[in-house]
């Protein structure tokens, strides 16, 4: 027992050992694509894409591949192989839509990779053949023509001429195409046709096919048009028009007959159409009667001729330039009239609208006030029912030009070119304005702008003469309106600066009040300015309406002394007095108080001189007493 429970436990613990087959290991080391027998050839050659993938295994695995080729970006053939040889596809006689850009791709398991791309291009495409269903057809019948482009494929457009004229287009999917038209006119037609294969991002065309002769006959059939009378056709006659069919045998159904003049449809019906009208010159002189049948097309002409019983009559107005309330006159004249048919007291002339405000005067005569607005006017001419209008005249009354504005621009400075200007408010352009000086003419200008001013440039040598310019204007036969004199400020330029010194310069001294007077020639206001050497600024400023001032300096001082120039400025220029040196002297008062100190200190010194020369010659006076005394006591001591 115990040796069967360990028996048992032995074999839940060891199993038989088993052999376990490892993943594969794989790389696509590279994936080409070739085209067979080259990248250019002609059509009907058998071209073979190769595709050929270079995988390296771990081992002797069996790998599936999932070959891809596509063109231009889309996929056109898919394989899956477990073979490792090339992949083959095959474009068997080639045609020009074969031409592209190819790929291939290989995906292995979870790996994918891409060729780089191939451009194969295909030339040459085949010549296309054409076929008609008849070769002989009546006028209007239908033919059917057939087009081929043996062994093409892609997107074709087919074109087929009649000679060298285009009849029919069509597009297919496929290498052929029928087609159904009409050939236009009787007589000989050559048929032929074309195709373009369609490729993105272009097209080659085909050569023409080979050509289809068709025969078109004459239906016997015809319209015919007659106009009555036929000559001598004056406006305002009656003319009769008959449009008819002429058939040899019975007429068959669906005939439609068009009566027109221009673009006016004036009647329509089968077999016959009579129409009556009355002649004018100013429609179109061509009638055309139309026979439709089917696709049948045929047409009769005729011309007439109309003689015009009078002429477009012409409207004018006098005077040319017409003003706001000037009294005016339109003319409206018939210049031809047809002596056979009409006389001129026949004729009657009417003004449009009605509301012109203008009475007769003459036959075709109108007078009156011109309106102070723009105002169309049209001429009307009546004769025997016929009513003729002239071209619309436009009258657009011109405003008197008014009393001008005389007026100087910037400042009028003597002796420099001044700008006068002259202007008037209201007025129709071209205005002429002209400047007067006195009764003399100096110059005209003419305006053509509404806000444009007349300009005039003079050159004045005395303020007088300002006053003597006047402008006149006129844009009219009118008197024109004078201006007013000239008004304005002219300016003097400066001259002559002097710069005056009150006291003299020679007595000028310490505590005087000094006066620096800076007087000029010219048109106040006249700024005055003050300068002393050696200082950038003046040391004074003011503007005076006269032509001098002064400047004040108070109880001057040594300080004071200087070289001094003054400068003046008026709205013409600016001048500067020659310079002025200043010397302040001292005060009599301390000279006398320096005169008095010097006599006394002269005083003084007289004094000290004699007081100490009396010193002196006492001191020699006692030393010598001294002296004889002391010899006398020498002499007793002895």
């Amino acid at each position: 027992m115990d040796l069967l429970l360990l028996a048992v436990l032995l074999g839940s613990y060891v199993r038989p050992s088993r052999s376990v087959d490892p993943q594969p290991v794989f790389t696509i080391r590279d994936l080409t694509l070739s085209i067979e027998p080259g990248a250019d050839v002609t059509r009907d050659t058998n071209v073979t894409l190769r595709c050929r993938a270079l995988v390296s295994t771990s081992g002797p695995v069996v790998l599936t591949r999932e070959y891809t080729i596509s063109k231009d970006g889309s996929a056109i053939y898919t394989k899956t192989s477990l073979s490792s040889e090339d992949l083959l596809y095959a474009l068997p006689r080639s045609r020009f839509s074969n031409t592209g850009r190819y790929q291939c791709s290989v995906r292995v398991e979870d790996k994918r990779r891409s060729s780089p791309v191939k451009k194969l291009t295909v030339t040459g495409l085949a010549e296309p053949t054409l076929q008609l269903n008849k070769g002989v057809v009546s006028e209007g019948e239908e033919i059917t023509a057939t087009c081929s482009a043996p062994g093409e494929t892609g997107s074709i457009f087919f074109y087929f001429y009649d000679n060298s004229t285009d009849v029919a287009e069509q597009h297919e999917n496929s290498n052929q195409t029928k087609v159904k038209f009409h050939l236009s006119s009787v007589g000989v037609h050559k048929i032929h046709c074309r195709y373009s294969v369609l490729l993105t991002p272009g097209s080659q065309d085909s050569k023409v096919s080979n050509g289809v002769v068709v025969s078109v006959k004459e239906l016997p059939i015809v319209p015919v048009l007659e106009v009555a009378p036929e000559h001598q056709i004056f406006e305002g006659d009656p003319l009769t028009v008959r449009c008819y069919i002429n058939a040899q045998h019975q007429l068959p159904g669906g005939v439609e007959l068009y009566l027109s003049q221009g673009s006016r449809l004036l009647s329509h019906g089968a077999p016959s159409i009579n129409h009556s009208m009355v002649a004018l010159a100013q429609q179109p002189g061509e009638l055309e009667c139309k026979l439709e049948m089917g696709n049948v097309v045929k047409v009769a002409r005729k011309t007439i001729s109309v003689i015009e019983l009078f002429s477009v009559p012409t409207v004018s107005v006098s005077p040319t330039d017409v003003f706001q309330r000037q009294l005016m006159t339109l003319t409206c004249r018939s210049e031809h009239v047809a002596p056979e048919r009409l006389s001129r007291e026949e004729l009657r002339y009417s003004l449009v609208p009605a509301e012109h405000l203008l009475y007769p005067r003459a036959k075709g005569v109108f007078t009156g006030e011109a309106l102070e607005h723009h105002f169309n006017y049209t001429c009307a001419a009546e004769a025997k029912g016929i009513v003729k209008h002239s071209h619309t005249l436009t009258v657009r009354p011109k405003v008197a030009v008014s009393v001008p504005k005389i007026s100087v621009e910037g400042r009028a400075i003597l002796g420099r070119p001044v700008k006068i200007l002259c202007e008037s408010d209201s007025g129709s352009p071209p205005i002429n304005y002209t400047l007067l000086k006195g009764n003399i003419k100096l110059d005209t200008v003419e305006v053509r702008l509404p806000s444009e001013r007349a300009v005039f440039m003079v050159t004045i040598s005395s303020p007088a003469e300002m006053s003597r310019f006047m402008c006149e204007a006129s844009n009219g036969p009118k008197d024109p309106p004078l201006s007013r004199r000239l008004n304005t400020t002219v300016v003097e330029p400066l001259s002559d600066a002097t710069l005056t010194v009150i006291p003299n310069l020679s007595e000028i001294s310490e505590g005087d009040h000094l006066y620096l007077i800076c007087g000029v020639k010219g048109s106040p206001p006249i700024t005055f300015k003050w300068y002393r050497s050696g200082q950038a600024t003046p040391v004074h400023t003011t503007m005076a309406n006269k032509n001098h001032t002064d400047f004040q300096i108070p109880l001057l001082s040594k300080d004071h002394s200087g070289e001094y120039h003054c400068e003046a400025i008026n709205y013409a220029n600016f001048i500067h007095s020659e310079p002025v040196i200043i010397a302040v002297r001292l005060a009599l008062w301390k000279k006398a108080l320096i005169g008095c100190v010097g006599l006394l200190a002269a005083s003084v010194l007289v004094l000290v001189c004699v007081l100490c020369f009396r010193a002196k010659r006492g001191r020699r006076e006692a030393a010598a007493e001294l002296s004889v005394k002391l010899q006398a006591l020498n002499q007793m001591t002895q």
